[in-house]
């Protein structure tokens, strides 16, 4: 019996993949995945794609999920490829992502908590002192929220620090739309 690779090309690698083709060729540019060229297609030979391709692209995903970047991501495939990955390489680059990711799982708590507070005192009517974002240990955030634009106003910074977009920029606009009356 003999073991045959199943060769994809890359809409059924796409699929397979549950990736766009976009995305595919998107991660080949970026040496990601790097797939085999076929005989065929002139000039521009077919990118043939493997099973071990499907498991590569899926190993992207979870490295996204878990918060690298697609550069580190690159980075660590290139190591991978050039033999590079011990069993201690791969201990230490998920210990220093674990360790990250738990950083930014309490810096996340601090935020919800944050925000619970701040809540409660807009539903009790605003008696007491206002919770500021620095008793939360999230100081640093206020910070580079005041820093990066002097006159942003209160709903806007609590926009941008919850992660929400303003209703001018759900519409699609930078800034609001001003609309001047001619006389």
């Amino acid at each position: 019996m003999v073991n045959r690779v199943e060769e994809m090309l890359i809409s059924e690698f796409a699929r397979a993949a549950g990736l766009s083709t976009d995305t595919v060729r998107f991660y080949v540019r970026r040496g990601l995945l790097v797939p085999e060229l076929g005989g065929k297609g002139g000039r521009n030979p077919y990118q043939v794609f493997t099973e071990e391709h499907v498991r590569d692209a899926r190993i992207i995903r979870l490295a996204q999920s878990l918060g690298m970047s697609l550069k580190e991501i690159a980075l660590l495939g290139q190591e991978y490829r050039a033999g590079g990955m011990t069993r201690e390489r791969s201990i230490e680059i998920l210990s220093g992502q674990l360790s990250r990711l738990e950083q930014k799982a309490r810096e996340l708590d601090a935020l919800a908590s944050y925000l619970r507070t701040k809540i409660a005192w807009l539903e009790n009517g605003e008696k007491g002192p206002e919770p500021d974002l620095a008793d939360f240990g999230q100081g640093h955030l206020a910070i580079e929220c005041a820093a990066e634009t002097p006159k942003r106003t209160e709903a806007a910074r609590l926009h941008h620090i919850a992660g929400l977009r303003s209703p001018a920029r759900r519409r699609g606009r930078a800034t609001p739309r001003v609309r001047s009356k001619s006389l």
